[in-house]
């Protein structure tokens, strides 16, 4: 029977600012779908397999790092991946067209970048602006409370410990989306959730990464947590 390789855990996570002269022994570059999960089985550019068991899920950043059981950091890299350059005469509007989409938008200073998505391009150039094919690392603002895509407010919480408050609450709101096929609509919803509207697949992403063995390796195809 052949054993599989050793795989080490990574049980915390280190935000950039808190490495302080921490060595960096190897990094993982991915892109930003894969830098949210709690549990998630990982190789590292230098070909080492890790296990990430984190406490909650959390979204980490390039120059954030897993530490690992022994107190080696693993770096995070930001992979790069097709975006969107989108310029323009007055890019705050065009920033708060997107922001009012829920959608994660890197913000430079002469550009904004955002995810491939025909839609939201159609509607940035029928508001005169300029969008543009490019492959980048996707860095987009991590929102409000600076701790990235999270699944309620969670002030004050490091990756690694408990002393941040989560809570998620109900609450309708009317907003109105115009598009640039020449209406608008507004919509009503009241439903259970907090303050992170990312309405991508970063969060099946997330649930997929943890389902998986203690080495790191998917549940095989007959797991029953794997049936539809």
């Amino acid at each position: 029977m052949t054993e599989r390789p050793q795989v080490t855990r990574a049980l915390s996570a280190l935000r950039s600012h808190e490495l302080g002269d921490g060595k960096i022994a190897d990094t993982v570059t991915l892109d930003y779908d894969a830098r949210f999960f709690r549990r998630k089985g990982l190789m590292t550019d230098g070909g080492m397999r890790i296990l990430a068991d984190l406490a909650q899920t959390i979204s980490l950043d390039e120059g954030d790092a897993l530490q690992l059981e022994d107190g080696r950091l693993i770096g995070i890299l930001a992979a790069p991946e097709p975006l969107l350059k989108v310029t323009g005469r007055d890019l705050p509007r065009l920033a708060w067209h997107i922001g009012n989409r829920h959608t994660p938008c890197q913000i430079e200073t002469a550009a904004l970048f955002i995810r491939e998505d025909r839609v939201i391009a159609e509607m940035l150039r029928h508001l005169g602006a300029r969008v543009e094919a490019v492959e980048a690392p996707f860095l987009p603002e991590g929102g409000a409370y600076g701790h990235g895509r999270t699944h309620s407010h969670e002030h004050g919480a490091t990756l690694h410990d408990g002393s941040g408050h989560g809570h998620s609450h109900s609450h309708g709101h009317d907003h109105a989306h115009p598009h640039d096929h020449g209406h608008a609509h507004d919509h009503s919803h009241d439903h259970p959730h907090g303050h992170v509207h990312h309405h991508s697949s970063h969060d099946d992403a997330a649930a997929q990464a943890e389902d998986m063995e203690e080495d790191g390796t998917p549940h095989a195809p007959g797991d029953p947590r794997l049936a539809p």
